[in-house]
């Protein structure tokens, strides 16, 4: 059944309101009409709720049927701060890490990162971007949109460190360490609703500085299996195996 996000302002007890290119979806896409259902996600409440399509005009307006229990969402909440790749990776990575659970993106601008975030065409980079998380969500069935954070720098991602309960970066060289833990010592340290960052490198990985200043802050290095992994698999390596490790072995 079809999947949309529904800001709260349009929800309003069990009436819904859809509108804009949801709307559009709808009649001209999906070719839907009156008395046909959809899922409509409340993207604050992370309320599910079966509705049908009572009136299609401008906005297409839904009676919400039965509200339902969904526990599709990971137990803990995973920020992946992503050191900014080049080409159309970052699309590739949000579009993937949405559908694999992530709660939050934040891409900077890192020390050995190929290519500069255009500043003159941000907003419609970060529109681009959201956009693309909103579709993966919606296909992926999921309960909750992930925020998907402006390009930042580097400092900025170290001054939001303490906000969270475990901190790791992946670390290319930490895959011929023996004394490097492996992923699952860290994920059996993680309790429900635990908010962890995983910190990613770009192409070329993160810089002797960064790594230093990373273990300054206490930030843990962590392996990926014995292989090294280009930075658009890493985000996905990690959230499949923490995915596994805490739904999958219940």
């Amino acid at each position: 059944m079809q999947r949309y996000f529904i800001d709260p302002t349009s929800w309003n007890e069990d009436t819904v309101v859809i509108s804009g290119n949801d709307a559009h979806h709808i009649k001209n896409v999906m070719r839907m009409s009156e008395g046909e259902s959809v899922i409509c996600v409340n993207v604050k409440a992370q309320v599910t709720a079966e509705c049908c399509i009572t009136n299609i005009k401008d906005d297409v307006t839904l009676t919400v049927l039965n509200y339902q229990n969904e526990a599709v969402e990971l137990p803990v909440h995973v920020t992946i701060a992503q050191g900014l790749p080049k080409g159309e990776k970052l699309e590739s990575i949000v579009q993937k890490s949405t559908e694999l659970g992530v709660d939050r993106i934040v891409p900077f601008e890192a020390d050995r990162s190929i290519v500069k975030w255009d500043y003159k065409k941000k907003k419609k980079k970060q529109d681009r971007l959201v956009k693309i998380s909103k579709e993966a969500a919606e296909q992926s069935h999921r309960s909750y949109l992930p925020t998907i954070s402006p390009v930042t720098s580097f400092s900025d991602v170290l001054a939001i460190l303490d906000d969270y309960d475990h901190v790791l970066v992946a670390h290319e060289d930490t895959t011929r360490q023996i004394e490097a833990k492996r992923l699952s010592y860290y994920f059996s340290l993680f309790k429900p609703d635990d908010k962890i960052m995983c910190v990613i490198g770009p192409e070329g990985g993160i810089s002797e500085g960064e790594i230093e200043a990373l273990q300054e802050a206490k930030v843990k290095p962590i392996r990926l299996g014995r292989r090294i992994l280009r930075t658009e698999t890493a985000a996905l390596y990690f959230l499949s195996a923490l995915s596994y490790h805490l739904e999958e072995q219940e």
